[in-house]
């Protein structure tokens, strides 16, 4: 099953009032594990950057100028999605934006129905209790202190150990960027434990090891404990 994990961040809050996505960040999941494929641009949003929106993600008008913009990437942007359902953080929010842009170039629209928001998945497990994406890596011990600024590909990496979490706890297997699902026909690299490099300690005192080995004279020789 192929997911993509996905964030934007952009110059405000309403597209239709003028604002645009700055920066798309997506990660590919296999079956619940990293495949290490991501797709992640900066883009020109052929705009000025607010103030308040520059001290959320830190991306200024100098940066960005150079950029592409919406229109030389929302293909691939597409291309990289396919049909595969998008885990979004409040999913409503990216998804107007996207579509906006995606309207504006002619292309197709994202259905609602291809989308997993993980915002109402925690509102509906924690009623109550704060579903933000730091709060969440709080609740679960992600750790996140690189997140000083948002950032779409970053948040995209940190929301998929979240989403991992919220459906059911993290798998052995998992990790952002380490090895793909096992391909048919592939060996097995199953994990096996190490031994320890130093055995510990008996938690036996000699007083109960005499015992054991009084108890163990009186059984005769077939006794299990003097065949190992």
């Amino acid at each position: 099953m192929r997911e993509i994990v996905l964030d934007t961040e952009t110059t405000g809050f309403d597209p239709q009032t003028g604002d645009r996505i700055v920066e798309i960040g997506a990660v590919e999941l296999m079956g619940h594990v990293a495949t290490g494929k991501t797709f992640h641009e900066y883009i020109n949003p052929e705009r000025g950057m607010p103030e308040e929106a520059f001290q959320v993600h830190g991306l200024g008008d100098d940066f960005l100028r150079d950029k592409p913009k919406f229109a030389a990437v929302g293909q691939a942007f597409l291309d990289f999605v396919g049909d595969s359902k998008m885990v979004i953080h409040n999913a409503s929010f990216d998804m107007k934006f996207l579509n906006f842009e995606l309207g504006k170039m002619g292309l197709r629209q994202l259905p609602w129905e291809q989308a997993i928001d993980t915002l109402a998945i925690a509102r509906k497990k924690f009623p109550g209790s704060p579903s933000s994406l730091d709060a969440l890596c709080r609740r679960f011990g992600i750790d996140n202190s690189s997140r000083n600024l948002h950032g779409a590909l970053l948040d995209s990496e940190i929301l998929a150990e979240v989403y991992l979490e919220l459906i059911g706890g993290k798998q052995p297997d998992f990790g952002l960027s380490t090895r793909a699902e096992p391909k048919e026909g592939d060996q097995s690299s199953a994990w096996t434990p190490r031994p320890r490099p130093v055995p510990l300690p008996s938690r036996l005192t000699e007083k109960e090891n005499a015992a054991h080995a009084e108890f163990v004279s009186k059984l005769g020789g077939d006794a299990v404990w003097l065949k190992t």
